[in-house]
């Protein structure tokens, strides 16, 4: 951004003799690509007077307006004495050089450790418009053992970010590029969570060059996929699963082989890469259960004879409500849509909760997913999420440890969650969570929507699941959030039987044309074995009345 170098002179000196400024102060050094943008450095009423010395003139009256009209003139040639004009009114301009960008962007990359941060940060806490939570910052490891490291890992962000330009942009040549100098530089770049030996710091591995260059790989599978080079997907995925062989991303990367090899016409080898996915302590929630149901489909005799002892596990029956509904549309490909009770447009979640408010049971409700339950997680285990641990806070503004979605957190805090966790079992969610809300309140937390479920609605759903139903889901979170922080039922019911107790149902939504995800069947299988209840209700489409 340029500015007028009236109000910086005496800074400017000094800043721009160590390479972080720059300047023009002459016609011949205004560039036409920076002509534009110096424009906004002038008033409306100085632009005015430019745009009345054009043969053109404009009766624009916004500022916005007056600079495309004057810029439009020049280009046509009708104003060629433009930067003239501008010069005279500006005076010399300055501007951070490309060196400090760089200075800066790196800065608060290795301050935030995060794309989504910049100094901004400080400004919104100063003004009271974010809350970060309280936290001790124990330091005894750098993220980057070394200068290399850093540059590595910013050249590897560099091409994740050229990789995400040219999918959107649809440039097939850059996409393989890219996925050309990933798998290159990912292949010579040992992954730095690779033993089981160093879980301690596998939190710091997605700040390591080889993890960035594994996620654009793996954007780069999608892309083959999409083209049908299935063999090159294959290749890809096979490199994935021999450099990272602690991670929990080798699920989906296993599956996606086994699908991949099923394209390709080979089914015994799709079979044998299941199986031995099934063997992977790494693979995990709903990418197991799908290899699980490809194995028992692929094995049939005469692959395999003998049936594998987690079948029964995954043909379980899950209970299905089936409800009709009045259809406002039936295309494919659209969401669908239905006239509810009250003859208003609704989805087919309302539609639902209308039936259990109703014939369904009395059951009071809400459309959550996983919103409802990672807040109460977050409510009921605040103190320990946020307790010190060394190397997990590196700023003041984070809204969760580094090593939550790792297999780090559980282990590191086993005594204390399992302590929090008994207090929960026993009943004491509903104090837990009263006490959390009054203390923390509209303080930013990983997984808390503060405005979406009121405390009535979270005192209700705790009091309604119970003690060991919450205390069950709960651990699971803690052991794995990553996996579990997704795909839970569309709605969680609640009806009270007298004034402190009470029932609860989750219940997972579908449409006329939808189906289970592998994850959405793993969620409703894993909540049956903690002991709720669950259903999925199936939406159909109401018959036209002959």
């Amino acid at each position: 951004m340029w500015l007028l170098m009236a109000r910086f002179f005496f800074s400017f000196l000094v800043i721009s003799a160590m390479g972080y400024m720059c300047s023009f102060k002459g016609v011949d050094e205004l560039q036409e690509n920076y002509m534009e943008k110096i424009l906004n450095l002038l008033t409306v009423s100085e632009l005015r007077e430019i745009a009345s010395m054009s043969k053109n003139g404009t009766r624009a009256t916004r500022k916005q307006d007056l600079i495309a009209s004057v810029f439009s003139s020049y280009e046509d040639g009708v104003c060629p004495f433009l930067p003239i004009a501008i010069l005279d009114r500006t005076g010399i301009c300055i501007k951070i050089s490309s060196k400090a960008e760089s200075l800066i962007w790196r800065t608060e990359r290795l301050f935030f450790l995060n794309g989504e941060q910049d100094l901004s940060a400080f400004l919104l806490v100063d003004l009271g418009i974010i809350k970060y939570p309280a936290y001790h910052c124990i330091i005894s490891e750098q993220i980057f053992s070394a200068r290399s490291d850093l540059i590595a890992y910013e050249e590897a962000i560099e091409v994740a970010q050229m990789m995400d330009e040219s999918l959107d942009e649809n440039k097939s040549e850059s996409v393989l590029r890219c996925i050309k100098i990933a798998e290159s530089r990912m292949s010579h770049t040992k992954a730095s969570h690779s033993t089981a030996s160093e879980l301690v710091t596998a939190f710091f591995s997605c700040f390591s060059a080889s993890w960035v260059y594994s996620k654009v790989v793996f954007l780069g599978v999608s892309f083959l996929e999409r083209e049908r080079r299935y063999k090159d997907a294959i290749n890809l995925l096979k490199r994935l699963l021999f450099i990272f062989t602690c991670d929990g991303r080798r699920g989906n990367w296993t599956l996606r082989l086994s699908i991949d090899l099923e394209h390709m016409g080979c089914p015994n080898e799709s079979l044998l890469v299941a199986e031995d996915g099934l063997l992977d302590p790494w693979v995990r929630a709903g990418s197991r259960m799908a290899l699980q149901r490809r194995a028992l489909r692929l094995g049939k005799p005469p692959r395999r004879w003998k049936v594998p002892s987690f079948s029964l596990f995954i043909k379980r029956k899950i209970r299905e409500v089936h409800i009709q509904g009045r259809p406002l549309n039936c295309e494919a490909g659209i969401k669908s849509r239905f006239y509810g009770e009250d003859g208003a447009q609704c989805g087919v979640e309302q539609l639902a909760l209308q039936y259990y408010a109703g014939e369904g049971g009395g059951w009071q409700g809400v459309h959550t997913e996983s919103g409802i339950w990672l807040t109460i997680f977050a409510l009921l285990m605040w103190d320990i999420i946020f307790s010190d641990f060394p190397n997990v806070f590196r700023n003041r503004f984070q809204t969760a440890p580094l090593d939550l979605e790792t297999d780090n957190f559980y282990p590191a805090r086993k005594n204390l969650i399992e302590s929090q966790l008994q207090k929960i079992y026993d009943g004491m969610a509903e104090m837990i969570l009263i006490t959390s809300w009054e203390l923390y309140s509209g303080t930013a937390c990983r997984g808390v929507n503060w405005d979406r479920h009121s405390l009535p609605e979270l005192r209700a759903a705790v009091t309604c699941v119970g003690g060991p139903c919450l205390a069950s889901l709960c651990r699971h979170l803690a052991q794995d959030y990553r996996s579990w922080s997704s795909g839970m039922p569309d709605l969680l019911l609640w009806r009270f039987h007298g004034e402190y107790k009470g029932e609860a149902k989750l219940v997972e939504v579908k449409g006329p044309r939808d189906c289970l995800s592998e994850q959405q069947r793993a969620w409703l299988l894993l909540l049956m074995d903690c002991g709720f209840n669950t259903e999925v209700c199936k939406v159909n489409i109401m018959p036209l009345s002959t």
